[in-house]
């Protein structure tokens, strides 16, 4: 699970304020270039490294958000949605000003629930005054530091490990609650276009890594494969995880006895509002003729005539409502098309490679504007007649 579980820090202020210099200092190399020119920094910059006796995190170096321009405009929207990724912010200011550009960055902050650290930064030429402080603190920051280039950044690694929400880190299992020791977990794989070759995609590879991690045994099989393997070995699995593509040839193949779910539905329990995804799916009954459904990707791929999200499932859904709707589909952190309010439904895919609070950052202004929302896996089991099998699993551990 490390690759989505990794602490995402941003690092927010002004042009020229001395962000690129903080990044190289806290990752002790030069990932970032540093000029005296306003707006050297243009799209976000991105730089995995260790803090020591605490663990991988991402820094994230993201252009002034006082740049200029209609090209500055298009920087700081960039940085602004950078916002909806990062686990914990770092506000630079400096020349003792805290005023409406960083009372509204520090709005957004506020809006995504990411909590804040406030760096003093150029203090060699602009001494802090005591009232910055004291608003900054007012404000609602999570520490206050007083920085320049030549001073140690030991105290603002201290306070990244303190202020850095837990769920930032820490690494829950996919399976559980849902598995025992030396349990049998059966994993059914199809192999299409849109694997990758040679290799399985992430989700298979997280869940085959979890059913180890829970010193469980594995056993990976094609969808082709379910039938003589039940009749020629006699095993029954304690859980079967299929891909949702061929969730009927799985439900058909397994005794009902056997707990039966997917991938997707996996990501949606683990890192997804999934008390959320119970109310929304059910409203795939609802839909009306014309209604704007969107799909969110959280990764861009090539698409193929196989592709879910824009193929299958709108084609499940128009055999399922026999009406006909408008399909949207937005990959990673893009621009919806449309107002978020003109969408009657909203399907989000497993979320494998983004960590939960992006993906629940994603879903934020669908939830708050009342639409409802669901998951790819789900939204699948229950066009295809089979949800209650598919999400009992999960809803017996919520129970419990």
């Amino acid at each position: 699970m490390a690759k989505d579980k990794q602490a995402h820090i941003g690092i927010f202020g002004r042009r020229n304020y001395g962000k690129s210099t903080l990044i190289n200092k806290l990752a002790d190399q030069e990932i970032a270039i540093v000029s005296k020119i306003p707006g050297t920094t243009t799209d976000p910059v991105k730089k995995s490294f260790e803090i020591t006796g605490f663990g991988p995190v991402v820094l994230v170096d993201t252009a002034g958000f006082d740049d200029e321009g209609e090209l500055g405009k298009k920087r700081t929207e960039k940085t602004r949605k950078t916002i909806r990724q990062i686990d914990l912010a770092i506000l630079l200011i400096s020349n003792n000003r805290l005023d409406q550009p960083e009372l509204q960055i520090i709005e957004k902050f506020k809006q995504n629930d990411v909590p804040f650290i406030v760096v003093y930064s150029k203090s060699d030429l602009f001494a802090p005054m005591a009232s910055i402080k004291a608003k900054a603190i007012s404000l609602g920051c999570a520490d206050f530091l007083v920085f320049n280039k030549d001073m140690d950044v030991n105290p603002l690694i201290q306070s990244i490990t303190r202020c850095i929400p837990e769920s930032a880190y820490v690494n829950p299992s996919l399976l559980g609650g849902l598995i025992q020791h030396n349990d049998i977990v059966l994993l059914i794989t199809p192999i299409d276009t849109e694997a990758p070759a040679g290799r399985l995609i992430l989700p298979q590879v997280q869940a085959i890594r979890d059913v180890i991690d829970n010193h469980a045994v594995c056993i990976v099989l094609k969808e082709t494969a379910v039938d003589a393997f039940l009749k020629n070995t006699g095993i029954v699995p304690a859980l079967a995880i299929t891909d949702s593509q061929v969730f009927l040839k799985a439900d058909t193949s397994l005794p009902r006895d056997i707990p039966l779910t997917s991938f997707s539905i996996l990501l949606a329990h683990y890192k997804g509002d999934f008390a959320t995804y119970l109310k929304g799916t059910p409203q795939l009954s609802e839909l009306k003729e014309g209604d704007k459904i969107l799909l969110l990707e959280s990764c861009t791929h090539q698409v193929s005539c196989e592709d879910i999200g824009r193929h299958k499932i709108p084609q499940w859904i128009r055999d399922f409502t026999g009406k006909q709707h408008t399909f949207d589909v937005v990959s990673g952190f893009d621009n919806l098309p449309h107002p978020i309010n003109s969408y009657a439904l909203v399907i989000q895919c497993g979320g494998c490679m983004i960590s939960p609070k992006q993906l629940i950052n994603r879903l934020k202004p669908a939830i708050d504007a009342g639409i409802p929302v669901t998951n790819y896996g789900m939204a699948i089991a229950y066009l295809l007649g089979i949800y209650e099998r598919a999400i009992a699993p999960f809803v017996q551990v919520k129970k419990k």
